[in-house]
């Protein structure tokens, strides 16, 4: 009997006319117990590199990670980025945009990381990101708290309008309502060296349907990195090593 073809082809090699964008964590890089304890791979770094410099610096890092932390896990490269899931935007001129939010949503914020932290220390395991303008709760460190995790954070966005939450690999987050990668990538379009390019968008996540659906709607490609359905992508790689060798096979 014939082996059933895949639900997803692999995505094409790039050409010259593309514009790429890469989730990081779950595509690029391996989850780590915490955010702070990954790392990538060098020989990654320097196809990305090269990627960028093929493709005229139309290389854009699409994260929940802020920009800053982003520099440090690519140095020395310094790629255009969307930080924190499109709240902070930077193009090819290093020029950064954040977006503005009320007045009242720091002494919110303030007082949610302290609930929060609360909640941490009676869930031994259950890890608190504080990522400024929003926050994030971890349990990939206590996977018996999941359900206990996701009810605090329902119960923690109630009334609040202007924010979400945004559902993640182990990880839930409160995110400003507007905030998205799928937007992140169409303001990102905007810019040149991505203007007028085919945007090529690589995410695992459900974070990432955002920009599959913007990749999509931009008559691009979209590539989901494993086998999670439902999801809008209409190219797969099965995982993140079969990303790496996409790149570099892209880097020549």
């Amino acid at each position: 009997m014939a082996e059933p073809l895949p639900l997803r082809p692999p995505p094409p090699l790039l050409d010259d006319a593309c514009a790429l964008f890469l989730d990081v964590d779950g595509t690029l890089i391996e989850f780590a117990a915490r955010p702070d304890a990954v790392q990538l791979l060098p020989d990654v770094r320097e196809a990305i590199g090269r990627i960028s410099d093929r493709l005229e610096g139309a290389v854009a890092l699409v994260s929940g990670r802020p920009l800053e932390q982003l520099d440090q896990l690519f140095a020395p490269l310094k790629l255009p980025a969307a930080g924190l899931h499109g709240h902070e935007l930077r193009a090819q001129d290093g020029h950064v945009i954040r977006d503005e939010h009320g007045d009242d949503t720091a002494d919110w914020l303030h007082a949610l990381h302290q609930q929060a932290m609360r909640f941490a220390h009676g869930h031994p395991g259950v890890l608190v990101e504080n990522k400024g303008v929003g926050l994030a709760l971890h349990w990939r460190g206590a996977p018996h708290a999941a359900n206990d995790v996701r009810a605090f954070a329902d119960r923690h966005i109630r009334g609040r309008a202007s924010y979400r939450l945004q559902p993640g690999d182990h990880v839930v987050e409160f995110v400003p309502v507007a905030t998205n990668k799928g937007r992140a990538v169409r303001r990102l379009m905007q810019y040149l060296p991505f203007r007028g390019r085919l945007p090529v968008f690589l995410g695992d996540d459900l974070t990432d349907e955002f920009g599959f659906d913007a990749a999509n709607g931009l008559h691009g490609w979209s590539v989901l990195i494993g086998e999670r359905e439902p999801s809008a992508a209409v190219f797969a790689l099965p995982d993140i090593r079969s990303v790496h060798a996409w790149l570099r096979e892209n880097a020549y």
